[in-house]
């Protein structure tokens, strides 16, 4: 088995990221870290068997408790990052340094620049470096992976893309209410922190289809003060190929709910959303006849899945093609151009240049 340390705090690495690493049975939990002593014993309480877990944490300083210490330990191969955006970029490094494998919340950074940097340092690294895997989970989400099949299986040029996603934080939110959510150090607050996620399903289905965004333009705005600096933008996104899409993202509507991705091709098209999928396709008689379909699927967040495939990755030595910090920093630029161009009145963005 493979000893795993987990370093993390607040809901999500409590909910999401800890069973998912005590469900796969190659992985064995040895210990959590956190910057507070009070969140670290918190993570370590909720694990099913607490009382063999190590606790470590930098606040208050205690010898032998700090990450380094943790860090220190041969018996840990690989540590689960889960910390705040700004964090991330810097424990990240110390754990590659100290020789762990090293699976990191997304995004990979607060900023493509910070990206750039820290991909070109592990790069650097030559041959026999430990692997770094980025966790987006919508990439190992059942019924995103069964659109983008059905994309592929569809076939045909495409002919345009949509993303929408509409939703509202409310104060009471779990997520809302962490202090480095509601008053974030980073770009678009919300937009960044959800928003990659968004992008990295789009992403997904576009590939399916042999495209990716290579331009794009659109208008932000602050529809609910809370949700600084922005909650909301509107673009129009154009492929490589000169295929034109729309994407909208908003956190701030409260009376309009809801999330869909949809690609349009010569010969279909296919409409997901977290829990359905829907396409329509001609029946392939020759005929003009359509042929419409709908799966359903129980909702799962892609958590337990993205961990097992690092499990896997370990074991194989190599890392899955769909958590490299490579694929990460596509979602990330995605984004921060969607950003930036809100920000000059929708100048337009290239990807990649």
């Amino acid at each position: 088995m493979v000893g795993v340390a987990l370093l993390g705090a607040g809901i999500f690495a409590r909910e999401e990221h800890l069973p998912a690493i005590e469900a796969n049975p190659t992985l064995n939990l040895k210990a959590v870290y956190s910057r507070s002593q009070r969140s670290a014993e918190a993570l370590a309480s909720a694990s099913r068997d607490a009382s063999s877990v190590a606790v470590y944490f930098d606040s208050p300083a205690v010898e032998g408790k700090s990450l380094d210490d943790l860090l220190k330990r041969d018996d840990i191969a690989a540590v689960d990052v889960a910390l705040p955006i700004l964090h991330q970029p810097g424990v990240v490094e110390k754990a590659l340094k100290a020789g762990k494998h090293v699976l990191s919340e997304k995004p990979v950074a607060g900023d493509v620049e910070d990206a750039k940097r820290l991909i070109a340092w592990y790069e650097g690294l030559g041959s026999g470096k430990p692997l770094w895997g980025v966790a987006e989970n919508w990439r190992y989400m059942e019924s995103l992976r069964y659109a983008a099949q059905r994309v592929e299986e569809i076939g045909g040029k495409l002919v345009t893309f949509s993303l929408q996603k509409h939703g509202f934080v409310r104060s009471d939110n779990k997520y809302f209410n962490t202090e480095w959510r509601k008053t974030p150090q980073y770009q678009g607050g919300f937009l960044l922190d959800g928003g990659v996620h968004f992008v990295a399903g789009l992403r997904l289905l576009l590939a399916a289809a042999g495209q990716e965004i290579k331009q794009l333009a659109g208008f932000s705005a602050l529809l609910d003060e809370r949700l600084i600096p922005v909650d909301t933008i509107h673009a129009v996104a154009v492929t490589q190929e000169g295929k034109s899409g729309t994407i909208g993202i908003s956190f701030g509507t409260e009376f309009k709910d809801g999330l869909e991705v949809e690609i349009v091709t010569t010969d279909g098209a296919v409409i997901w959303s977290p829990t359905e999928v829907k396409s329509v396709a001609r029946k392939g008689d020759g005929s003009d006849e359509k042929v419409e379909d709908k799966k359903e699927f129980p909702y799962s967040s892609g958590v337990t899945a993205e961990v097992g495939a690092f499990a896997k990755a370990i074991e194989a030595g190599k890392l899955d093609v769909l958590q490299t910090p490579a694929e990460a920093l596509k979602d990330l630029e995605i984004l921060q151009r969607l950003l930036e161009s809100g920000a000059a009145g929708a100048s337009v963005k290239t990807i990649g240049a």
